[in-house]
């Protein structure tokens, strides 16, 4: 039946019961047949409705019930948009009300999802009831009818944050389009978060989550949950960390100084606990750790002033005299004089009087006599011993004019170990030396070095010469004397530390700087520079300076797209570098230049510089310095403290730099006790002289760096020396003790050497100061025949109180060798730059997604905290924090570290231990792939090698554990 017919219907079937009622109502009334129950409703009264039809909502195809009671009402039907719903559809029920007595009529119909979908019009699907009564009618209010339902999606997910510690966090949340409109709660860790246990929470405004003040307590995963009577939905979860960001706590009292007496240092440090850095919170930025020099005052120990003029001889024939302690007095727990202040003594040589009568006689007259003759007979003997040592210093010189020796210097060592001058004692000689001049070791035949007696042979070379005067003392220092007789007085080194190291090698590098000292070897006067250039854009690259241990690395992004920068490194030589330092401080490594001086970087580049230095805080003071643009040193940072302007790395023979500005930077070092050491490498060459029978051994002493040492073998290149061993290194310590070059178990048989040359001598401020400069010395022998092919030795290099080693030389003599070249020179190496990939050992697709992967915070605690402290970079985080992409300034960082190494086992290891830390942390992500770095393959030496990263089917591109 249409709608049309049946509403005809309907209201046709209507309309016959309303006549039917009103004349059975009127029928009633005039015969007297009402019933009795109904009489009280019968006075003039419409029906009201006890119970109106309420909105209801059709879930899934379950129908609906609306209701309808009324009283009095004769007759009920619902009307239905407009049209009248057919009586067979009602379901009507009569009862008496107990309170009022009136009769209720109860009426309620099904309406189906059918109904509702098949109406179409302007508003919803609407019903209403009529009740009829015998005084007219009376309609309810309308019912809605709906298809309830709740969309899956929302139409805004919340949103993970990072919030500072009492800051606001919002989360949005808007859930999906719903009917009836959903309601919404908020999930914190999969339980129910409510508003009214908690003051700090708001969650009534449009849906969204409010926390006034972020508490560390809030950190955690939030959800919405949307529900209505359909279904319930939830949102995706959003993690919010409430971080903390690192305070300093308040600086601790300065330490004591660290030596006893002298110039020493003093610390204090801080941490940054207060707060500690949490949940990825930055860390403090600043320094540390302080240090300030101090001076211990040193123990004066009391010294005695002289004596006091004797007293008048008193009645007991006595006089007194007397001294005090204050030539210095003691100071500072120095010690007190030893010894009596006050002395006594008889003033009449055993005669006194006493009542004017003599004690004792006096001595008798023969008894004088023997003593002159005593006196004389002992003036003439030392006359006559004079005499005879005249003469015989006379004719020694007669017999060795060809020596000529005559002592001009003398230095005290322990052990024994002088300082001697030879001139000869012709005029016009042209060995003749100025005595104010310093030695020059690199001269031919000419010697003007220190001597050293290690054992008794060598002490014999003096007995047979009868105008020297030898006196030992017990220290086996000598004194000598020749023609006029002159004194040397030696002085042991003193023990503390570092007042005395000041006073004796400072001192010299002030001279040094005013042009006094000069270093000995043709390396003194070279001021020529080392360069290497390379053109670098978006890539980036490498720059090497072969075989010195200086390199310059651009990491990847450096240089903006679309732009490239012609890029220098320069490694300055000569003394002029150095003479800008002050203090005790010397170079550790050569001083390198990279530039443009306008070059514009986004991230950091990585110079290394190999260094000379034992490193070692509590005995260094190591700081990197920069000059400025008026050729002054002013400090950058010390390697000890953390700051957030540049970053340094010290290894045992490198120190790599993270640098933002172009500029000259030096490696300067200050010692703080005497156990500071520096490594020296220690080699001997050897050449024949053409057209004699000499053969020359040299012996070079210098700082332990590549740069400095492929100076020696630049020079021996071209003077046609041969590497007689393998070089070595040498710890010298600075203790103020000098270093003794010797020569040992030389054939005499077959080789002489010039008498007084086998032990030479370069002082402490040499050596120490030396500043990257090569010493040498020089030792000269002789064949005694043409047949002798072969020559074998030792050479003993050792630092007084210090350490030793041995140089063995075996070696043919034959000229025709001279001209070998050194084996360890790496000619080969020549690739000073290299751009793009193949400069780096990371394949730059993995190192994008490493840092793609740890530079993003992460609830976990995966980020690039955690990759540093792997690497073993865990030091001057405020540094990293800082960068743009901290993950990628840590991994221009391990390049630099591990160009030496062409492999990536210790990167592969370290990302394999994170990623199974994560998988124990969150079993149910198991699932996720890993890592797979067994295939990762590198190249080596130079720089020139390639990487390949092969990747098998079950390898993931993302480290993400």
């Amino acid at each position: 039946m249409g709608a049309l017919t049946k509403g005809r219907y309907l209201s046709m079937t209507g309309l016959l019961i309303l006549v039917y009622c009103t004349v059975s109502v009127i029928s009633k009334g005039a015969t007297g047949d009402a019933q009795p129950d109904a009489l009280p409703s019968v006075q003039g009264t419409l029906p009201h409705f006890i119970q109106e039809p309420e909105d209801a909502y059709i879930v899934k195809s379950n129908p609906i019930k609306l209701r309808c009671r009324a009283a009095p009402a004769l007759q009920i039907f619902f009307k239905c948009n407009g049209e009248w719903v057919h009586q067979n559809e009602h379901f009507s029920q009569e009862y008496k009300d107990l309170n009022t007595g009136l009769k209720v009529r109860e009426v309620m119909i099904n309406v189906s999802r059918q109904q509702v979908e098949d109406f179409h019009g302007p508003e919803d699907y609407w019903c209403l009831c009529v009740a009829w009564s015998h005084l007219g009618t009376s309609k309810s209010r309308k019912a809605t009818v709906r298809i309830a339902y709740l969309r899956k999606n929302f139409e805004q997910d919340p949103q993970g944050k990072e919030v500072p510690i009492n800051g606001m966090i919002v989360l949005h949340c808007r859930p999906p389009e719903g009917v009836p409109v959903a309601e919404v709660e908020w999930l914190k860790n999969e339980e129910l978060l409510s508003s009214l246990t908690d003051d700090n929470i708001d969650t009534r405004a449009d849906h969204n989550l409010i926390i006034n003040e972020a508490r560390l307590s809030d950190s955690g995963n939030y959800t919405c949950l949307a529900s209505n009577i359909v279904a319930k939905r939830r949102s995706a979860t959003a993690t919010v960390i409430v971080f903390v960001n690192g305070g300093w706590s308040l600086w601790t009292e300065w330490s004591a100084c660290n030596v006893p007496c002298g110039r020493g240092v003093q610390k204090r440090s801080r941490t940054c606990t207060n707060p500690a850095p949490l949940n990825g919170g930055a860390f403090c930025e600043g320094m540390s750790v302080q240090k300030i020099t101090c001076n211990a005052l040193c123990p004066i120990d009391g010294g005695w002033d002289e004596w006091s003029e004797w007293t008048v001889c008193s009645s007991q024939c006595e006089r007194q005299r007397s001294r005090e302690c204050n030539s210095p007095a003691p100071r500072h727990r120095g010690k007190m004089c030893e010894g009596n202040s006050e002395a006594t003594e008889n003033c009449t040589d055993g005669l006194c009087t006493q009542n004017r009568k003599l004690l004792h006689d006096v001595k008798p007259q023969s008894m004088d006599s023997s003593n002159d003759v005593a006196l004389y007979s002992g003036l003439g003997a030392g006359i006559i011993a004079v005499a005879i040592l005249v003469v015989a210093v006379m004719l020694y010189r007669k017999n060795h004019s060809e020596y000529g020796v005559d002592v001009i210097d003398s230095s005290a060592l322990a052990g024994g170990f002088q300082s001697f001058n030879f001139k000869t004692t012709r005029q016009g000689n042209p060995l003749l030396l100025n005595s104010s001049m310093q030695p020059d070791l690199t001269v031919g035949r000419t010697y003007s070095t220190p001597l050293c007696f290690q054992d008794s042979a060598d002490k014999e070379l003096f007995d047979p010469l009868p105008d020297i005067k030898v006196k030992v003392q017990s220290s086996f220092m000598v004194s000598l004397g020749v023609a006029e007789r002159a004194e040397f007085h030696a002085k042991a080194p003193a023990e503390t530390f570092p007042r005395d190291l000041s006073r004796d090698y400072c001192n010299t590098a002030d001279r040094r700087k005013k042009g006094l000292l000069t270093l000995n070897g043709p390396f003194s006067a070279g001021k020529e520079q080392l360069r290497t250039t390379g053109v670098f854009g978006h890539p980036g690259g490498r720059l090497v300076v072969p075989n010195t241990g200086v390199s310059l690395l651009v990491p990847h992004g450096a240089v903006a797209e679309n732009m490239s920068w012609e890029m220098y490194m320069v490694i300055n030589q000569g003394e002029a570098s150095v003479q800008t330092l002050e203090g005790c401080e010397i170079l550790l490594g050569p001083e390198v230049t990279y530039g443009p001086p306008g070059l514009d970087l986004f991230c950091p580049v990585a110079m290394t510089i190999a260094h000379c230095a034992e490193v070692d805080a509590e005995n260094w003071n190591i700081q990197l310095k920069r000059k400025t643009q008026d050729s002054k040193w002013e400090e950058v940072m010390s390697v000890e403290e953390e700051s957030t302007s540049c970053y340094c790395l010290m290894d045992s023979t490198s120190c790599h730099l993270l640098l933002d500005q172009p500029g000259s930077y030096a490696l300067v070092g200050e010692p703080l006790t005497q156990a500071a050491v520096k490594r020296l490498k220690l080699a001997v060459f050897g050449s024949m002289e053409v057209g004699s029978m000499s053969y020359s051994l040299r012996v070079y002493c210098v700082d332990d760096t590549p740069h400095a040492f492929q100076g020696v073998v630049a020079a021996e290149k071209t003077r046609g020396g041969q590497l007689l061993e393998e070089p070595k290194m040498l710890p010298f310590r600075a203790n103020t003790f000098s270093l003794q070059v010797s020569i040992q178990d030389v054939p005499q048989f077959l080789w002489s050497i010039k008498p007084f040359t086998t032990c030479q001598e370069f002082s402490f401020p040499q050596v120490w100061c030396s500043n990257q400069q090569p010493l040498h010395c020089a030792f000269s022998l002789e064949r005694y025949s043409p047949a002798t092919a072969q020559l074998s030795c030792k050479i003993s290099v050792r630092q007084v109180k210090g350490h030793e080693q041995i140089l063995q030389v075996y070696t043919a003599v034959a000229e025709t060798e001279k001209e070998s070249v050194p084996f360890f020179m790496q000619t080969d190496c020549t690739i000073t730059s290299q751009t793009g990939p193949k400069a780096f050992k990371i394949p730059l697709s993995i190192r994008q997604r490493i840092c793609a992967t740890f530079d993003t915070a992460n609830a976990k605690g995966k980020d690039w905290q955690l990759l540093a402290q792997k690497l073993h970079l865990d030091r001057n985080l405020g540094y990293f924090a800082k960068q743009q992409s901290p993950s990628a300034v840590i991994l221009s960082l391990w390049e630099a570290r591990h160009q030496d190494t062409a492999d990536l086992d210790s990167l592969a290891s370290a990302l394999e231990e994170i990623g199974k830390i994560h998988s124990k942390s969150s079993p149910k992500d198991q699932d996720e792939p890993e890592s797979d770095f067994s295939h990762i393959q590198a190249g080596s030496l130079c720089g020139t090698g390639t990487l390949t990263n092969q990747k098998t089917e079950d390898s993931a591109p993302e480290y993400t554990g």
